[in-house]
């Protein structure tokens, strides 16, 4: 097990699948809505649910109220104490549940590193059988975690400013304005291409080895500093919905330890559609 303790082991995991105070759950994320990958195989005891269904309010692009996301953990048989482990398929969708279950006041939560690529590397047991229904709990309000989020109007006053760094963890292709969709998807999201102004490109999957798992402290450390990092520096990560920028906030919080971090999760979608705000290529 990594020592990080929001950071779990496939073989954590394997031997705390029948802990009746853990509450798995696979996120499907962007070309996974029909949980397509779900159904073929997945971890025993596993939920999955669509990212958009579980982490954001239904009609507005916010996240659930306290009083909604309560009623949804309830719901589905989570309560205050119980301990949620996600893992995503892409892997950052369940990072990005993470960052909001975090942000939304659950501090039981964890990820499984490598999730469905390092679990298969090491021939781990799939299923095709979904679990049951876990009854309804009870699930009181938490405070939100309001640190761990940054508005436009924040990002647009760090531009520039000498203790603020501003990470991109997009593709290459649309840090440098080539594109506003990652290569491979359909190029949309934004009216104009390119990034914040004074943003550093770090590719969120720079981050992680090749069977998905997190790189060392060291190795990450190394990264951040090739692109002038100081300690003391505020970081603010970006990308184009913010899924991949929870990874760089993953890793540069729960790795490094590095508290001065904090997501805009409007990122590109937000940024590249603005009236009056100033953009780089």
């Amino acid at each position: 097990m990594n020592n990080n303790t929001s950071l779990v082991s496939p073989d954590w995991l394997e031997q705390n699948l029948d802990n009746p105070n853990i509450f798995l759950i696979e996120i499907a994320g962007l070309g996974q809505e029909d949980m397509n990958l779900y159904k073929q195989g997945h971890i025993k005891g596993a939920y999955c649910f669509d990212w958009k269904n579980l982490l954001w309010h239904e009609n507005d692009r916010e996240f659930p109220s306290p009083s909604l996301f309560s009623e949804r953990l309830g719901s589905i048989g989570i309560s205050n104490d119980t301990t949620v482990v996600f893992y995503g398929e892409p892997i950052q969708f369940g990072i990005y549940a993470w960052w909001v279950f975090r942000y939304c006041g659950h501090e039981n939560v964890k990820i499984l590193d490598g999730g469905r690529s390092l679990w298969q590397t090491k021939n781990k047991k799939m299923t095709t059988v979904s679990p049951d229904l876990r009854p309804k709990k009870p699930y009181l309000s938490n405070s939100r975690n309001t640190g761990m989020r940054i508005s436009r109007d924040e990002v647009f006053k760090s531009i520039y400013i000498e203790n603020k760094m501003i990470l991109d963890g997009r593709s290459l292709p649309e840090y440098k304005g080539e594109r506003v969709g990652a290569p491979g998807n359909p190029d949309t999201g934004a009216l104009r291409y390119g990034r914040i102004p004074g943003a550093k490109h770090l590719l969120y999957e720079d981050l992680l080895n090749t069977d998905k798992s997190f790189k060392s402290s060291g190795q990450i450390m190394e990264s951040l500093q090739s692109l002038g990092f100081k300690f003391g520096n505020d970081i603010i990560t970006y990308c184009r919905m913010s899924h991949r920028a929870t990874v760089l906030y993953f890793a540069l919080t729960e790795i490094l330890k590095y508290n001065n971090v904090k997501v805009y999760d409007g990122s590109w979608t937000e940024w590249g559609n603005l009236v009056g705000v100033p953009i780089e290529k």
